[in-house]
């Protein structure tokens, strides 16, 4: 199972800048959040202030109730101690809890935004992702950032208030212990890029190898995945391969943690020369009057509250780098354009009669391999289209363009007179019902993969549209009935059961223009069968594109189109194609007369 190419990628040798937009654009998922972010802000500065208060209260303890033997005021001094230290614990939890509940929602949004922007993406798009880079995107890349506000933003407000406020106070106490303290303090900052850069570089290629550890899980454990693996027994190969995987996001992570780590080691050796500073001067101060033994104490203790922050500081531009990363490849995926959307004031479909045009139509998946070229008929409400041709001629792109699930490079196609890109793609896809050849269901009952074709379905009607597709009596032998789960992809049914199952739910979605691509594809005949007879009421009084996989679809059809080389050869019924004697007639004489299969679906791949 090779993994997939023309991966998105946005990693580059050069760090990201902190540009005016992108931090334009980061804080707009705050600003909805302004009210609380300012009452934590207000919950900061308090406990910023407070947090001043023990020292003080232990200079006084040292310095004024201990010389004094005062007792009472050793108490009261204690006792307003204990109390703002549970004040600050109690401000402490509910500044927490609000950080955590507005980054927890910042995410929430987020992945609602990722998952509707991805949901609008042409299919050109999914071609060409994996979807364990999708997976990772939406999931461990956003869920990554929710500590910018959580701990990042918050221990930047947190640090800027407590550092201000503490130097404050130390230059007040003692302007020249002050300045002892102070004196070492550019040395937190100096290795802060080096090790932010570092850093950067080792998540973007963290990130990439998880995409591709989530794309190795994703194909291994899907059920087609999981049936080759065994079919080649290529179990050990397949561990081999996640485990080579895996070890490699191990060790950049490894290497992420241990870079912090040293940093953190320089940081911290740093902090204990601070206070051996302070005590070495602090007592040649004491000797020569200047100072007290209680001042040198909650100087010290204060000093601790004047590293602290700068060293958070110094963290945060790592952190807010790193960061930075994960943004880059959010905003990559969210800047993604989407091709296909609905115009400024596009109309509604109300009821179609279904009457579709082709006006010379252009289309390739990409600028080298022309696809369709000049496609140009008239289809009348009710007709049955047939579609024949080899394999990759592009007979599905044909049907794929009529939703728009892929856009028209020139030309255009209408719906009753009305071009397809003037109205809102909902409403269009509303009027189109698509049987593919391998249809798919979800982990599900039956029930639920029937109301995805209509929400509101009654029991009723599913029981109708079910007996319609030739399928109600099998699911009523079920112990579950309409309850009984399919399987992942429905592989607890046969082909044929999940083929009358999809029909079904196309029959409950009443369309009014039918697209079947090779639905009758590699079924049994009894299959077959049932599927020949389940199509009668699904075309009936519709407008229906059937790419033709037997004779007796091409016999039954109104109109032919022989596709050769992205172009319509020929046209016609049956009896004119075969009067003409040309290529119609080459494939009916070497095709159907033999009862063989004739071509098949034509795919980006199979087309490029």
């Amino acid at each position: 199972m090779k993994q997939g190419i023309g991966r998105l990628r946005f990693a580059k040798e050069e760090m990201p800048q902190v540009t005016r937009k992108m931090l334009s654009r980061i804080m707009s998922y705050f600003l909805p959040y302004w009210k609380k972010m300012l009452l934590v802000i207000s919950i900061i500065i308090i406990i910023s202030i407070l947090g001043l208060v023990p020292p003080m209260l232990i200079r006084n303890i040292i310095d004024n109730a201990l010389p004094q033997k005062d007792l009472m005021l050793l108490s009261v001094l204690i006792f307003v101690s204990i109390g703002v230290t549970v004040i600050l614990g109690l401000l402490q939890v509910a500044q927490s809890y609000l950080s955590i509940w507005i980054s927890k929602h910042i995410i929430l949004n987020m992945k609602n935004q990722m998952y509707a922007h991805l949901q609008n993406m042409s299919l050109n798009f999914y071609t060409d992702a994996k979807p364990g880079e999708i997976i990772t995107r939406i999931t461990s890349d956003i869920d990554g950032i929710q500590d910018i506000f959580n701990t990042t933003i918050v221990n930047a407000l947190t640090s800027f208030v407590v550092l201000i406020s503490t130097a404050a106070v130390l230059i007040m106490m003692n302007w020249k212990l002050a300045f002892v303290g102070m004196i070492i303090l550019p040395a937190f900052i100096i290795p802060t890029r080096k090790v932010g850069k570092l850093r950067w570089k080792i998540a973007t290629k963290s990130q990439e190898k998880i995409s591709d550890l989530n794309q190795i899980i994703q194909e291994a454990f899907s059920v087609s995945g999981a049936l080759l693996t065994k079919i080649f027994t290529k179990e050990k190969d397949e561990l081999a391969r996640f485990e080579k995987t895996n070890k490699e996001v191990i060790t950049l992570q490894l290497r992420e943690s241990v870079v912090g780590r040293w940093f953190r080691m320089t940081i911290t050796t740093f902090i204990a020369i601070g206070p051996m500073l302070i005590y070495f001067y602090g007592g040649y101060l004491f000797i020569k009057g200047e100072i007290s033994i209680g001042s040198i104490i909650a100087f010290v203790a204060l000093l601790g509250r004047l590293y602290l922050p700068v060293s958070q500081l110094s963290n945060i531009h790592i952190d807010v780098t790193r960061s930075l990363a994960l943004f880059q490849r959010i905003f990559e995926y969210l800047d993604q354009k989407q091709e296909i959307k609905d115009k400024p004031g596009a109309a509604k479909f109300e009821v179609i009669k279904g009457k579709v045009d082709f006006e010379k139509v252009y289309f390739s998946y990409n600028s080298k391999v022309k696809v369709l070229e000049n496609i140009s008929f008239s289809i009348n409400p009710g007709t049955m289209v047939a579609l024949v041709g080899s394999s990759g001629v592009g007979k599905t792109t044909i049907t794929n363009l009529i939703p728009r699930l892929y856009e028209v490079n020139r030309g255009s196609i209408k719906i009753d007179d009305r071009d397809i890109r003037d109205v809102t793609l909902e409403s269009l896809r509303n009027q189109i019902g698509i049987v593919i050849q391998e249809p798919y269901l979800f982990n599900d009952t039956i029930e639920e993969n029937l109301r995805y074709g209509k929400k509101d379905a009654t029991e009723q009607e599913m029981i109708e549209a079910c007996q319609a597709a030739y399928i109600h009596d099998f699911i009523m032998t079920l112990p579950d009935h309409y309850k009984t789960i399919v399987g992942n992809r429905g592989i607890k049914l046969s082909g044929g059961e999940k083929q009358r199952v999809s029909i079904a739910r196309v029959i409950l979605r009443d369309p009014r223009i039918i697209i079947l691509d090779e639905a009758t594809s590699s079924l049994d005949s009894v299959s077959e069968m049932y599927i020949q007879k389940a199509m009668v009421p699904l075309l009936r009084d519709r407008t229906s594109f059937v790419i033709a996989h037997r004779l007796s679809t091409v016999l039954a059809a109104d109109q032919i189109f022989v596709i050769e080389n992205g172009t319509i050869a020929e046209s016609g019924n049956h009896e004119e194609l075969l009067r003409k004697k040309g290529l119609y007639r080459q494939i009916f004489d070497t095709q159907f007369k033999g009862g063989n299969f004739l071509g098949g679906s034509s795919s980006p791949s199979e087309v490029s």
